[in-house]
C-alpha cells in the first residue's frame, strides 16, 4: 500500500522551494498515486527556455518501489523515447531506493537532460544522431522544446507572423532554426538578405 503520509510530506517538500529548483508535483485530480511532474529544462542545453510535464504513477510498494515516470511532454533525447515518453534511468529501475524522493527523482531526470548518456539509449535513432551528427541533433532537441515545451509562442505562430510580413515560409523556417528560433535575430537576418 502506498505510504499517503508520505506522498503528501514529498509534495510539500517539493513544492516549498519551487522558485529555487523549478521543481513542481501535484495530484491529477484527488488521486495521490497518480501524479502531474514539472521540471524546468536546463539552462546551457537545447531544452533551456522549457517546461517538461513528467506523469508520475505510484505503484502499491511505493516508497520501496521506483515511481513510474514518463515524459508527458514530448522531448529529443537519447534517454527518452521520443514515441512513448519512457526514460530509462538507473534510479527509476534496479537502482531506487526508499531514501530516494520524488524530487530526487525528478532531478535526476533534469540531470539526464543536461547529461545524455547516448551509448544506454531509450531511443537509438535519436541516439545514433546524438553520436553521429551531433549539430542537426541540438537542432532538433531545440525545435522539440520550442514546439512542445514552450508556451510562449510556438514554432508555428513564429512562422506565421514573419510570413505575413513577406517573407517566403521555406526561408523563414530556416533561418528562425539557424538562429535558434529568436524570433527578432531571424528578423534581422532575413531583412539584411533581403
Amino acid at each position: 500500500m502506498v505510504d499517503l503520509g508520505r506522498v503528501q510530506k514529498e509534495l510539500q517538500e517539493c513544492n516549498r522551494d519551487v522558485q529555487v529548483s523549478g521543481i513542481k508535483v501535484s495530484p491529477r485530480g484527488d488521486s495521490l498515486t497518480h501524479l502531474s511532474g514539472t521540471i524546468p529544462g536546463p539552462i546551457g542545453t537545447p531544452y533551456e527556455g522549457g517546461t517538461f510535464k513528467i506523469d508520475i504513477t505510484l505503484p502499491d510498494g511505493y516508497p520501496f518501489e521506483p515511481p513510474k515516470m514518463k515524459f508527458a511532454t514530448k522531448v529529443w533525447h537519447p534517454n527518452i523515447s521520443s514515441q512513448s515518453g519512457a526514460i530509462c534511468l538507473d534510479i527509476l529501475k534496479d537502482q531506487w531506493s526508499p531514501a530516494l524522493t520524488l524530487k530526487t527523482a525528478l532531478l535526476s531526470i533534469q540531470a539526464l537532460l543536461s547529461a545524455p548518456e547516448p551509448d544506454d539509449p531509450q531511443d537509438a535513432v535519436v541516439a545514433q544522431q546524438y553520436l553521429r551528427e551531433y549539430q542537426t541533433f541540438l537542432g532538433t532537441a531545440r525545435y522539440w522544446t520550442e514546439a512542445f515545451a514552450k508556451t510562449s509562442l510556438g514554432v508555428d505562430e513564429k512562422v506565421q507572423k514573419l510570413v505575413e510580413m513577406g517573407f517566403p515560409e521555406a526561408q523563414v523556417r530556416s533561418t528562425l532554426e539557424l538562429v535558434g528560433w529568436d524570433e527578432n535575430a531571424a528578423l534581422e537576418r532575413l531583412c539584411s538578405s533581403a
